[in-house]
């Protein structure tokens, strides 16, 4: 499959999922993304000291914490970041998935899940290169395609 029709069938997934199926789905891609060690290698350049611990905290407490706890922690971690442009690809995939998350716990808004997929897949690309036009042709790659497709429609 070429990537946009990976896109296109995650969107389908989304829109065709029911609530619960949506809400497991994102809670184990959240937290898959969150023990992936993608924040290993973030820079002490990338956030300040304050910012790292909220991050950790986040991290920690991704599966239990609620909306306003996450936005919260969000909101530190956004005053203490340092990097201008250049972040850590890593804490960036993690930083933007736990924002997905913590919107759609807010606003239930479909979207936010769609998104966290695509970070999902991002991560995977991150660690294999995935071709645009075989998208799928990585196993892992493929792996993290059936992994969506059987949460949401379990």
């Amino acid at each position: 499959m070429r990537y946009q029709e990976v896109e296109t069938a995650i969107q389908q997934l989304i829109d065709a999922a029911g609530e619960d199926d949506l809400h497991a789905f994102g809670l184990a891609t959240i937290t898959r993304l969150t023990t992936a060690d993608l924040v290993d290698e973030a820079d002490e350049d990338d956030l300040d000291e304050d910012a790292q611990a909220a991050l950790a905290t986040a991290l920690e407490t991704v599966a239990t914490a609620d909306a306003s706890e996450l936005r919260a922690l969000l909101d530190r971690i956004d005053e203490g970041t340092l990097a201008d442009g250049d972040m850590d690809p890593g804490l960036l995939i993690v930083l933007t998935a736990l924002e997905h998350w913590t919107t759609y716990l807010e606003q239930h808004r479909r979207g936010e899940l769609y998104e966290l997929a695509i970070r999902s897949l991002e991560e995977v690309d991150y660690r294999v290169s995935a071709a645009l036009d075989d998208f799928l042709a990585e196993p892992e790659m493929a792996a993290e395609y059936v992994r969506i497709r059987q949460l949401l429609t379990a």
